[in-house]
């Protein structure tokens, strides 16, 4: 039975439509996941509000823990991985990965980022081997199939692939590329754009982004098991 990770990253609390400076990402996401439990209400979601209620940034004190073995840590080292333990045996247990996040300054929120440093993690997510200088990195959660739903909302326009802004889009190759780096490769990107024209364009744009993740929840939903989900050996 898949199960959900649901994150959302953007700083707005509210809903797009719902709420003033409601957010459009959230509404992504929201109707991904409840989409999905609309097809199969046995499934199981994690929700994370990592926008209002952030990661910690990580710190000398983290650095030195997580590059200790984890038999030679001291206390204090547990206690420092205590959040990035949590944060990151959620994304080991599930199946598919939603992300609700917008594109700010042409980057992934500061939130976003202190996620992703607190997730890959040496020997939690990925191993490293120094003395294999030619393939020193094994991704720990290639173990078995895993999704991950990008679903952005951008201010302009053209920030997408083939678009004329798409070199000033850091957002989802910076996360694909971390996704990937632990495991990761089954991606899927949704965006909106056009939030600082408003409009048809946005309204366009949203309607667009709402039958493509309609389509995909249809997709991915009626997988074969064992494709979607395969238990590790």
């Amino acid at each position: 039975m898949p199960h959900i990770l649901h994150l959302d990253a953007s700083a707005r609390p509210g809903l797009a439509g719902k709420d003033l400076h409601g957010s459009h990402s959230r509404n992504l996401s929201q109707r991904f996941v409840s989409q999905w439990l609309a097809l199969r209400p046995d499934d199981t979601v994690t929700y994370r509000d990592i926008g209002q209620n952030p990661p910690a940034f990580i710190s000398h004190d983290w650095i030195a823990a997580s590059f200790t073995p984890e038999a030679q840590r001291e206390p204090w080292m547990h206690d420092t991985l205590a959040e990035s333990n949590q944060l990151a045996d959620e994304l080991i247990a599930a199946d598919i990965l939603v992300i609700g996040v917008p594109l700010y300054n042409f980057g992934m929120p500061a939130a976003l980022k202190a996620w992703i440093d607190q997730i890959v993690r040496p020997g939690k997510t990925v191993n490293i081997d120094t003395g294999n200088p030619e393939t020193p990195y094994t991704a720990l959660l290639a173990d078995r199939p895993r999704h991950a739903v990008i679903l952005t909302a951008r201010g302009g326009i053209g920030f997408g692939r083939g678009g004329e802004l798409e070199a000033l889009n850091h957002l989802e190759p910076a996360l694909i590329t971390a996704l990937n780096f632990i495991g990761i490769n089954q991606v899927h990107q949704i965006a909106i754009e056009g939030q600082e024209i408003g409009g048809e364009v946005l309204a366009n744009s949203v309607a667009l982004a709402h039958r493509q993740i309609d389509a995909l929840v249809q997709g991915l939903s009626q997988a074969p098991e064992p494709e979607l989900i395969a238990e590790p050996a």
